[in-house]
C-alpha cells in the first residue's frame, strides 16, 4: 500500500489529521497527516524536509491546548494501524501509537491483567505514559512511565529505532518525561500487573459538607495504604441527559478512585481499605448517590466520569505539597460552595506512595515530589468564556500559591502559558543532549513541552 500523502488545508485529510479531542484547541499547521503506517511518517518527514516545515505530532489530542502553536508546521497524527499485543507470561503489552486506554484494558482484561492507565478510557497511552503518567493505581506502581519497558519511535532520518534499557539506554530514558521533541513515537511496551477484581466507585455529598470531608480525607491520606488511590473533586454539572438529576444544578463533593491489593488476601484486605477510607466521610454525611462496589478493573474507567466524546476544555494543573488546614481553606474558598467558580471540574489527586520514590530504572521524571496534584477545568459554552474560566484559574493558581511547588506532569498540563517546571536544569541538559544527537537538524524542535528544553 501507498504511504498516504500530506494533505493541506481544505484538501481531503487535512480535517482528519487536525482532530483533537479538546475542540478549544484545535490546531492549525500548514499540512498534516494521519499516518497509519511507518511509510506514512517517513512521508510526512520527507515533505518537511522538501519544504523547511518543523514537524508537530498529535495523536488523540486530549492536551491540545498545551501545544505550542502549529503555524507553518506539518503535523502528523499518529493513528498506526494494529492490535495491542498481550504477552501474558511477560505482563507486557505493545501498544501502536494512537491507541487509548480503553483497548489496552479490554485486551488485558482476558489474562488477569490491567494496566496503568489515567481516570479515561478515550485517552492516547503514548502521550500519557511518556509524560508521566498519574494511574488509577499510581500509588502502588507510580508513575505510567515507570511501566514503559521499550519506545519504538522514527527519527528525524527516518530510521525507525526500538529503545529500551539494553539499546540506546540515553534515548530511552530521555523518551520517557523528557518533554517531546525526538521523533515519531509509533508503538510502546508497557508492563501490565495482575487484577481480577477492584473496589472502585464514586461517592457524592452536597457542597455544604464540604470542609467537614476534606478534612476528614486529608486526614486519611496521611496514612493511607498505597493499594489505595484517590481523588476529591467538587463538581458543578449542568443538567445534561446524561447527568443524574441529584449532581446537576449545583456544586458537589465527589470522591472517587480504585482499591486494589496484591496479597494473599486480597479481597479481604481491599474491602477493609475500601471500608477505612469510605466509613469516615459516611459517617459525617450520607451521599447523595454512592457507586463504589467490587468491580472488573475496567469499572475504573467510568468512576471518574469523564467527558467521552470531544469537548472544548479551559483547565489548569499544579502539583502542590502537603496541605495545612489554611490550604484546604483556600481550596474552598475559591472552588467550593459560593466561590462563584465557573469550572465544571476541580480537586486534588492523591499523590504519596509510589509516586513519591524515585525508580531507578524509569526514565528522567520518574517520581513526583508533591502531595498532591491540582486539576480544574471548564467548558467554554453560553456564558461561560475562555476568558473566563482563564481568569479564574489564576485566582485558583493565587491562592494556592503557598503550597505549589511549581512543578507538574506534562501529561496533564492544559494549555501552552502554563509554567511547567517538571525538570530540573542537569535533566534539561542531559536531554537536551540526547535532542541534539537524534534530531541535530532541530526538525522535531517545535513538539518540546515549554520550560523542557535550554536551546530556546
Amino acid at each position: 500500500m501507498a504511504p498516504k500523502t500530506v494533505s493541506l488545508p481544505h484538501e481531503p485529510g487535512f480535517a482528519e489529521a487536525t482532530q483533537v479531542f479538546n475542540l478549544a484547541a484545535v490546531p492549525e499547521p500548514a499540512a498534516a497527516l494521519t499516518a497509519h503506517t511507518i511509510d506514512d511518517i517517513r512521508a510526512a518527514l520527507r515533505y518537511a524536509e522538501a519544504t523547511g516545515a518543523p514537524v508537530r505530532i498529535l495523536a488523540t489530542g486530549h492536551t491540545a491546548g498545551a501545544q505550542r502553536p502549529m503555524a507553518g508546521a506539518v503535523l502528523v497524527k499518529t493513528a498506526l494501524r494494529g492490535e495491542v499485543e498481550i504477552d501474558a507470561a511477560a505482563r507486557v503489552a505493545r501498544v501502536p501509537a494512537g491507541t487509548r486506554w480503553g483497548a489496552v484494558v479490554e485486551a488485558a482484561a482476558p489474562h488477569g491483567l490491567t494496566a496503568p492507565h489515567g481516570s479515561s478510557p478515550t485517552v492516547g497511552v503514548v502521550g500519557y505514559s511518556l509524560g508521566g503518567g498519574m494511574s488509577a493505581y499510581g500509588r502502588r506502581f507510580g508513575l505510567a512511565a515507570n511501566s514503559v519497558r521499550a519506545i519504538e519511535l522514527v527519527t528525524a532520518d527516518g530510521e525507525l529505532r526500538r529503545v529500551d534499557a539494553g539499546t540506546d539506554a540515553e534515548l530511552f530514558r530521555a523518551l520517557r518525561g523528557g518533554g517531546g521533541g525526538f521523533g515519531v513515537v509509533t508503538a510502546i511496551e508497557i508492563a501490565l500487573f495482575p487484577a481480577s477484581s477492584v473496589h472502585t466507585g464514586a461517592a457524592f455529598w452536597p457542597a455544604k459538607h464540604a470542609a467537614e470531608l476534606l478534612a476528614a480525607w486529608r486526614a486519611w491520606t496521611l496514612t493511607a495504604p498505597d493499594e489505595v488511590t484517590t481523588s476529591l473533586r467538587v463538581l458543578n454539572l449542568p443538567p445534561l441527559p446524561d447527568v443524574p438529576p441529584v449532581l446537576a444544578g449545583g456544586p458537589v463533593l465527589c470522591l472517587d478512585g480504585a482499591v486494589l491489593s496484591t496479597d494473599d488476601d486480597h479481597e479481604a484486605t481491599a474491602r477493609r481499605h475500601t471500608a477505612e477510607l469510605l466509613d469516615p466521610l459516611r459517617a459525617i454525611a450520607e451521599p447523595v448517590m454512592d457507586t463504589w462496589h467490587r468491580a472488573e478493573p475496567a469499572a475504573v474507567l467510568a468512576a471518574h466520569m469523564d467527558p467521552t466524546d470531544p469537548v472544548p476544555v479551559v483547565g489548569e494543573h499544579m502539583l502542590l505539597g502537603e496541605l495545612d488546614d489554611g490550604g484546604e481553606a483556600a481550596f474552598l474558598r475559591v472552588l467550593g460552595e459560593g466561590s462563584g467558580s465557573p469550572l465544571v471540574a476541580a480537586g486534588l489527586r492523591q499523590l504519596g506512595g509510589a509516586y513519591s520514590r524515585p525508580d531507578p530504572a524509569g526514565g528522567v521524571l520518574n517520581h513526583l515530589d508533591a502531595r498532591f496534584s491540582y486539576a480544574g477545568s471548564g467548558v467554554p459554552m453560553g456564558p461561560v468564556t475562555v476568558e473566563a474560566l482563564r481568569k479564574h484559574a489564576a485566582v485558583v493558581r493565587a491562592a494556592l500559591s503557598k503550597w505549589d511547588t511549581g512543578r507538574t506532569v506534562p501529561s496533564f498540563v492544559e494549555h501552552v502559558e502554563q509554567p511547567q517546571g517538571h525538570l530540573s536544569p542537569e535533566q534539561i541538559a542531559e536531554v537536551d543532549a540526547v535532542r541534539e544527537r537524534v534530531d541535530p537538524a532541530g526538525r522535531f524542535r517545535g513538539d518540546i513541552a515549554p520550560n523542557a528544553t535550554a536551546l530556546g
